[in-house]
């Protein structure tokens, strides 16, 4: 069974529309089984930077530590049962990724997005958090809001769908070894488990960005980007990954509808990639 743990974080996002993340989180939690879910009380309020170069990180901050203890409950009581955690922006994935790596060493992480988040609060154009998250899994951030140095290594990083990349991100994809899948190798339903398997992992966390998807697929989306996967072909690539490597954790983030009532539309795909990852 997949428990649910959604968290509305907006305070990561660089987006004009960053507080419709809460609406988009609160519009999947409509359609998600009510007895498998729990829902975070995310503060409202923006928080500071602290002089760090993150945008509104004492609230991020805050947010983490409110996450990583309802984890810590979730599995202090259901230690076998799956969590998939649904933002809000993508700084959700950070402390769920700390909790699997924890339960699973030597863990890979897959992430599948649009945008590959290595920038550092140093080469961030923008200061969001969730620009930084991938940076900040593998160590490389500030010490408030980045796992361990080791924790995850970087040659365990899989990349997926990525196609609008900084510079220092793709010098840090070059430098550290990670492996990018760009879209057409996706829509081999074997690439990213192969991609997985070259790590010599034994066990997966995959995170999963909406807009990793092409914008003819989903609407409420704060970056689309051209030329992106099919919910089709992403749910297959998922499919495969795990047939031949254990989940152990996931995330999904991302989603900011016009309205409410736009996200109608959208929640067919949204809930099928879900349930990929379920």
């Amino acid at each position: 069974m997949t428990r649910y743990l959604v968290v509305p974080q907006w305070q990561g996002s660089p987006s004009s529309r960053a507080m419709q993340l809460i609406d988009g989180a609160q519009a999947i939690a409509g359609d998600l089984p009510r007895s498998a879910t729990t829902v975070l009380e995310v503060p409202m309020e923006a928080g500071e930077s602290l002089g760090s170069g993150i945008h509104r990180l004492s609230a991020l901050q805050r947010v983490h530590g409110l996450v990583a203890d309802a984890l810590d409950a979730h599995h202090a009581t259901a230690p076998d049962e799956a969590v998939l955690t649904i933002g809000g922006d993508c700084g959700v994935a950070l402390a769920p990724i700390a909790h699997a790596a924890r339960r699973a060493p030597g863990l890979a992480v897959v992430w599948i997005d649009a945008h590959p988040d290595l920038n550092s609060p140093a080469t961030s154009p923008s200061g969001a958090f969730a620009g930084m998250v991938l940076r900040a899994v593998i160590g490389d951030g500030d010490p408030g809001l980045s796992l361990p140095a080791g924790t995850i290594s970087a040659d365990r990083i899989v990349v997926g769908g990525a196609r609008s990349f900084d510079e220092p991100e793709l010098d840090v994809v070059a430098d550290r070894g990670i492996a990018a899948l760009t879209v057409d190798a996706l829509r081999d339903p074997q690439s990213l488990a192969d991609a997985v398997s070259a790590t010599g992992a034994e066990a997966v966390y995959v995170h999963v960005d909406i807009d990793a998807l092409d914008p003819a697929e989903i609407a409420g989306n704060a970056h689309p980007e051209p030329f992106g996967v099919t919910v089709a072909e992403l749910t297959a690539a998922v499919s495969a990954l795990r047939a031949r490597v254990p989940l152990v954790g996931a995330s999904l983030a991302g989603y900011s509808p016009a309205s409410l009532d736009a996200a109608t539309d959208d929640l067919g795909a949204i809930l099928r990639v879900i349930g990929s990852l379920a």
